[in-house]
């Protein structure tokens, strides 16, 4: 058909559905434009893809961007990777316990089983204090935080009072009746959970007030636990409250040039009081770094060369479980402080780089999951936690390889001990609770 114009007319039908799909493309088009500059301005668009939320959008994390080895950094691989690394390191300390304190136990007319069954009901106690502290809301840990430090100070304290026990010359138990501990490894909790409340409080008012003035609090805080500490002469015990706070420090603001100039001047105070001003100790840390005289072999240098004898005995593979010579009354404190030398013995250069890596896998699940929580506290907490047990043992570790001077650090998780033990497996629990704080662990863990 043509129109009054001699051109061709299209059909009313047609007409009207192209005009139909045009308005609809338009209104269509108008409402994605809507759409997006409402993400842009509120920041969905930025926080679905930090968080990876899933199409279906109901919180839970896409888990199509973890794949292979970039599971790793999968906060939910990292929280059963903390767990399970826990869990087997415990175990195979149990383990280990047995295989290095029988022959010591049968020596002393006791039962072989016993030093193990001892560190079994340690670890059965942990574990039901780990499940609670699991569960416990985060802020009953904020508020507890400082009554808590104040009982660690108080039980420290109570070392130098008639209930105090030495032990190798360290003044850092306490006992009652048959039961002793070392209230040492409460007080290394007790910091982890407060100073980051203290920090975070002093971070505020900085700017307002400088440093010296914001971080007097936590400052005192940490002097008083590192002297109680140093006062009962127990150096190794006092690096890892060293160890704890820089790394609270360093994360709470504290400035980095005043960091390194007070632990500067402490350093040099604690060498000369506490090592140039102590023979023993001096003795020691010379052993470490200089040759052993014939005298030396069977003095100050025993320990460390029968635990290196125990690490060149176990080769690739190792002589075989329970197969030691050096637990034969040759190596001091096998079960303890030098267990590693018997895995290492037992088990070889293998069995030992598992450990190591157990350690490891902890280590990076807690400082992962730490760079991707939104909660301060918990950040801190995580990170605290993780220096404290991976740097122990990497110390210990060190200790065993002749790197570092004898100090009397237990290997976590692994070396006999129900103080250790105990608190070792309670701060995992309380890591384990402020992992949950991510959303993308907690959603998958109710789940479960």
């Amino acid at each position: 058909m043509l129109d009054s114009k001699g051109r061709q007319k299209k059909p009313r039908r047609a007409q009207s559905l192209v005009s139909g799909r045009s308005a609809a493309n338009g209104a269509a088009e108008r409402s994605r434009s809507a759409t997006k500059a409402r993400s842009k301005r509120s920041g969905v668009g930025k926080v679905s893809a930090a968080v990876g939320l899933s199409a279906g959008g109901k919180g839970r994390p896409a888990n199509t961007s973890y794949v292979g080895w970039r599971n790793i950094f999968n906060p939910v691989w990292c929280y059963n990777g903390f767990i399970t690394s826990v869990g087997a390191l415990t175990v195979f300390g149990l383990l280990m316990v047995f295989s290095s304190s029988s022959v010591e136990m049968v020596a002393d007319g006791e039962s072989p089983w016993t030093q193990v069954f001892s560190q079994a009901l340690y670890g059965f106690l942990g574990v039901i204090v780990a499940l609670i502290a699991m569960h416990l809301p985060l802020v009953l840990y904020k508020r507890a935080s400082f009554g808590f430090l104040l009982f660690g100070f108080m039980l420290q304290a109570l070392t130098f009072s008639p209930l105090g026990i030495s032990v190798n010359g360290n003044s850092g138990w306490i006992g009652f009746g048959p039961i002793s501990f070392q209230p040492a490894e409460i007080l290394k909790l007790a910091l982890c959970l407060w100073l980051p409340i203290a920090l975070g409080s002093s971070q505020k008012r900085v700017k307002s007030e400088g440093p010296l003035k914001a971080y007097w609090v936590p400052a005192l805080g940490f002097i008083i636990a590192f002297g109680l500490i140093m006062v009962g002469k127990d150096l190794g015990t006092a690096m890892i409250i060293v160890l704890i706070g820089v790394v609270a420090f360093l994360l709470g603001g504290f400035p980095i040039r005043w960091l390194l100039s007070i632990g500067a001047v402490g350093a040099v105070g604690i060498v000369g009081v506490f090592v140039l001003g102590n023979n023993n100790r001096m003795s020691r840390i010379l052993a470490a770094y200089q040759p052993c005289s014939a005298s030396d072999t069977q003095g100050v240098c025993y320990q460390s060369i029968h635990g290196l004898y125990a690490m060149a005995s176990g080769g690739l593979t190792g002589v075989g479980l329970g197969n030691s010579r050096e637990k034969w009354n040759y190596l001091p404190e096998a079960h303890n402080d030098f267990i590693f030398a018997v895995i290492g013995e037992e088990l070889g250069f293998i069995g030992a780089c598992m450990v190591i890596l157990a350690f490891i896998v902890m280590g990076w699940c807690l400082v992962r999951v730490a760079w991707l929580s939104r909660d301060g506290y918990a950040r801190m907490v995580m990170v605290g936690i993780a220096a404290w047990i991976v740097g122990q043992a990497m110390i210990n570790i060190c200790v065993v390889l002749g790197i570092l001077p004898v100090m009397g650090l237990p290997l976590p998780f692994v070396s006999a001990g129900g103080t250790a033990l105990i608190m070792c497996l309670i701060s995992a629990g309380v890591a384990a609770r402020m992992m949950r704080s991510l959303p993308e662990i907690r959603g998958a863990v109710t789940e479960a």
